[in-house]
Formats: structure tokens, sequence, C-alpha cells
């Protein structure tokens, strides 16, 4: 395991700042102690007994990996918390809007991979530099549990050629992986400790591998962007103001679910699926099993 880096005053240091520039990626950053992160664990998980059944719209695994932030207080309040906040403000400054949030979970002993590639590729933002990713482990993501995986500099490179997939064992929505083979010598393991977090660009290539361990591998990512940012497929798109101000105006602002799984939150989250899945399932030969639409109730 790498040592945490140490913040001042809870922000990164310019050096860390440049790092993060010139690598593509910046971590293990400490943001909730262990009694925290084993707090923020269990809250879901007693989410996950509760509502696994319920008569929701949609499986609540559709939930928890699309705009889990529209729908579940316990996941805005962990991209909303100061700590999170401070650090991801020294990357994108002291404007923040919360674009989406989604939990990747690989049960113990699983295949499930998530396939090399770079997130803004499918976003509908082109390249800009104006979005961070910043990942939370709610349990020890280590290099057995399927920890991410970072190619150092590849955010440097354009928006390279990917192939859907489609496959059963891939996390990603088509399974999307680089038309580019990745050299294992050219990886560098994200482990993190639960309540750690990185930071990646939407443009460095990442990935990876199955849950070996006896553990869940549960991790939060969180997408946030600079009000400069610009939807550019979809004909609307939406955020939460996170901090600061929105002098642009290029994105629709929706408020913090006040319940979990409250009827407005959900017929929220179905119009910005919705209206997402314009620029999200661009280019398909499938249907999207994530951005399918909910179906009709009976009666």
């Amino acid at each position: 395991m790498t040592n945490p880096i140490a913040l001042t005053n809870g922000r990164l240091t310019p050096k860390q700042i440049d790092d993060y520039w010139e690598s593509g990626f910046v971590f293990p950053i400490p943001v909730f102690n262990n009694s925290e992160a084993a707090d923020l664990r269990s809250e879901l998980e007693e989410i996950e007994r509760d509502w696994r059944e319920a008569d929701l719209p949609l499986p609540l695994n559709m939930y928890k990996r699309v705009n889990a932030h529209v729908v579940m207080p316990l996941v805005t309040r962990i991209a909303l918390d100061a700590r999170v906040l401070d650090v991801v403000e020294g990357v994108l400054g002291p404007d923040l809007l919360l674009w989406s949030a989604e939990l990747f979970i690989k049960e113990p002993h699983t295949k499930q991979v998530v396939s090399m590639h770079q997130d803004l590729t499918y976003w509908g933002m082109g390249e800009t530099p104006d979005q961070v990713t910043a990942w939370i482990a709610l349990s020890p993501a280590t290099i057995e549990s399927g920890c991410m995986d970072f190619v150092r500099g590849s955010h440097k490179n354009p928006i390279l050629p990917h192939t859907d997939t489609f496959s059963d064992n891939n996390l990603l929505s088509r399974g999307q992986e680089i038309a580019v083979e990745v050299a294992e010598k050219d990886k560098t393991h994200i482990e993190l400790q639960p309540g750690q977090m990185s930071l990646h660009h939407g443009l460095t290539i990442h990935g990876s591998g199955p849950n070996l361990s006896e553990d869940r591998r549960i991790g939060l990512a969180i997408r946030y962007l600079n009000p400069n940012a610009q939807q550019k497929v979809a004909d609307r798109d939406y955020a939460i103001l996170a901090r600061g101000e929105d002098r642009v105006g290029n994105f629709v602002h929706i408020p913090e679910p006040t319940g979990l799984f409250a009827a407005n939150a959900l017929d929220l989250h179905a119009r910005i699926r919705a209206d997402q899945t314009k620029a999200l399932a661009q280019g398909a030969a499938e249907t999207l099993h994530l951005y399918e639409p909910a179906p009709p109730k009976a009666g």
C-alpha cells in the first residue's frame, strides 16, 4: 500500500496539483477516518438490505449505478462533504458542480471487471479539462480485490478509439474498452484503504480486475465539473451546484434529495436518465441495460 499523501489544511499542495496534471491522477488522499468509512459502508449496506426487494420503478442496482446522488441522500452527503470538495477544488477551482455519482461494487470471488477505457469517451463533453472523478473507497481496494489501474500520463492523449464488448462480466454500461493494448508494466495500481480517495482525469486510461478477495470491493465514483464544461450531444444536462457559483449556466441545477428514493427524486432521476441517454448511449449497437426505460406499471 502507498502511504497517504499529506494535505495542507485539508487541501492539495501546489506540487500535488502539478503531479495530478502531469500524471493524470493523484492518490491516496485521506478523506474519512476508519470509523467514518465503516459507518458509511454500514449505512449503504442497510439500504441494500431494506430496498433490494422494494417496489421501485427500476431495480435497486440501477439507482446505485446511475446518478445515485439524485435519489440517495447518503451518496449526496459524501459527494458534498467539505473535505472532499476542498481537495477537488485544487483541480477545478472554487466553482464546482456535482454531475454524477455511481457505486462500483464487486462481490467477493467474482469475475466482474472494468475494462481499460477513458471516461470522457461517452460523456458528450468532448475532451474538456473541466472535470475530475473522485473515487472513494468504502472497503479495501487492493490488487487482490480489483483496485483501479491507471496509465500514467495517458490523459495527454486525445479520446482514443474504443470497442464496445457488451460483456456480461464488465461493469461498464457497454463494456467499452480502449482499442489499444495496455502493458502490465504501464499500469499503476491504485490501492486505497476505506475512507481514502483518488482523483483522475477523464482522459486517463484506467480499468480494474476481478475481486479475488474475501470482502466486497465498494467504491463511489463521483464526477465533478467546473461550470465551464458543456454538454455537446444531449439536448440538456443536469448538476447540483456543489460549491461557489455557476456563472455560465450550461447545466440545469437540480436539488439535493431530501429522502431516500422519494417520489419527486425518482421522477427527476427518470428525466435525467432519459435526457443523458442521448450522449451516454450514442453510437451503441445494442440497448444499454443501464439506460433502458423503466417498464410501465401494471394496471
